[in-house]
C-alpha cells in the first residue's frame, strides 16, 4: 500500500469533489432561505399598523438586552470581575 494506485487516487478525488459540491449547495440552500424569511419578516412589520409595529420592537428590544445582559455576565466571569455562582445546600 506503500504505492497508491490510479484508482485509489481517482476514488479520493471524487469523494472530495462530491463532499465540497455538497457543502456548496448546503450553505447556498441555507443563505436563500434565510433571506426569503428576512424578507417575509420585513414585509410583515412594514404591513403592520403602527401600535403592532412598536410592540414588536418592544419584544425585539426585551430579547436583545437579555442576550446583551447574558454576555456581559460571561464577559464578567471570564474576566474576574464577577464571582462565580455559590453553590446552595453546602
Amino acid at each position: 500500500m506503500s504505492n497508491p494506485t490510479a484508482l485509489t487516487i481517482r476514488r479520493y478525488v471524487l469523494t472530495g469533489s462530491v463532499a465540497a459540491i455538497t457543502a456548496t449547495g448546503v450553505w447556498y440552500g441555507a443563505g436563500l432561505k434565510t433571506r426569503q424569511e428576512r424578507k417575509q419578516v420585513i414585509a410583515a412589520v412594514v404591513e403592520a399598523p403602527l401600535a403592532e409595529q412598536l410592540e414588536q420592537m418592544a419584544l425585539y428590544r426585551e430579547s436583545l438586552v437579555r442576550q446583551r445582559n447574558g454576555l456581559q455576565t460571561k464577559i464578567d466571569q471570564l474576566t474576574g470581575k464577577a464571582e462565580p455562582p455559590k453553590h446552595r445546600g453546602r
